[in-house]
């Protein structure tokens, strides 16, 4: 029976020249067919664990199982199923891009098929550049080269770290867009990245890790319920400058304008405090003009997560 598992990481540690410790026992299931964000701030070991797991550095201990098989001992086996896309763009500069993409293809054991690599040049918008040479390609081209090499081999798994550092909105749009129809596929996409954005539109859970170790793994929209809070902005018709003594008792803040009062809550909880709030807004004089009121951002989860485990 195929395990729901597809990737374990069971207590790796990574320790390099001077006893830096980049990975702290860091455990980690990744589920068949998930898009896994992996989020932390520069420095906190997303390269290294995408690393260890792709065989490019040896964990110092622990292990690692990729389909069942060890990374180590099985490296040919699980490095087959793994397509890496890299921060850096590191590409052959002279060749042309259809030719490297087949190219990149045979290296992994695989027989030519001009279909497929057309396939992922279409799906990447690069068809109209296959017979340009990899320099002439902008900096967003060179991007989606990198993922259209990554995926030359048919892999089952796809590790895009950073993928859309430096590209325009477009192009974010158009990747998530390809990863999205690959989950379709079935396969299983681990992204690092920057843009809690990217993170909030296509992952199905959020793996946050900070300093070597794995703070916190959980699916994106339980995590949002969770630890989502909500803002509640009251827009005023007259401008003030102080809060009413009366409305001090409530965590209210006053914008740069001073025509909103702005009131953060929880919405899981079972009272909110908004009704009372508001007739006490009311009777301490203020005239409302509108009311608005907007989700806390995976980006506040994020920060309030890092805070938490420093």
């Amino acid at each position: 029976m195929t395990s729901d598992i597809l990737i374990k990481i069971d207590n790796v540690r990574k320790t390099y020249a001077g006893n830096f410790e980049a990975l702290k026992g860091v455990n980690l299931e990744i589920k068949r067919g998930e898009i896994l964000a992996l989020l932390g701030p520069n420095g906190a070991g997303k390269t290294t664990l995408i690393n260890a797991i792709c065989g490019v550095v040896f964990p110092t201990s622990g292990s690692i199982t990729v389909d069942g098989f060890n990374v180590i001992k099985d490296f040919r086996k699980t490095r087959s199923m793994i397509g890496l896309v890299p921060q850096e763009l590191q590409l052959e500069t002279f060749e042309q891009v259809f030719q490297n993409v087949a190219f990149t293809r045979g290296l992994y054991g695989k027989r030519a098929n001009p279909e497929i690599i057309e396939k992922i040049l279409k799906d990447l918008s690069l068809w109209d550049k296959r017979d340009n040479k990899l320099r002439e390609l902008s900096g967003g081209m060179k991007r989606r080269a990198l993922i259209a090499k990554a995926l030359s081999h048919e892999p089952k798994i796809l590790f895009l770290d950073e993928p859309t550092a430096g590209v325009d909105i477009n192009l974010r749009r158009d990747m998530w867009r390809v990863v999205k129809q690959l989950k379709e596929k079935g396969v299983t996409i681990i992204l690092t990245t920057h843009y809690i954005e990217e993170a909030e539109a296509i992952a199905d859970r959020v793996s946050v890790i900070n300093n070597g170790e794995i703070i916190l793994t959980e699916g994106k929209v339980e995590l949002m319920q969770k630890m989502g809070q909500k803002l509640l902005t009251i827009e005023l018709q007259e401008k003030i400058e102080i809060i009413p003594e009366s409305l001090k008792r409530y965590n209210l803040s006053i914008d740069d304008d001073g025509l909103s009062l702005n009131f953060t809550y929880n919405s899981q909880s079972e009272s909110t405090g908004i009704t009372t709030l508001l007739q006490e807004v009311k009777n301490s004089g203020l005239k409302l003009r509108d009311l608005k009121s907007a989700q806390t951002s995976l980006e506040n989860i994020f920060e309030q997560l890092l805070k938490e485990s420093e």
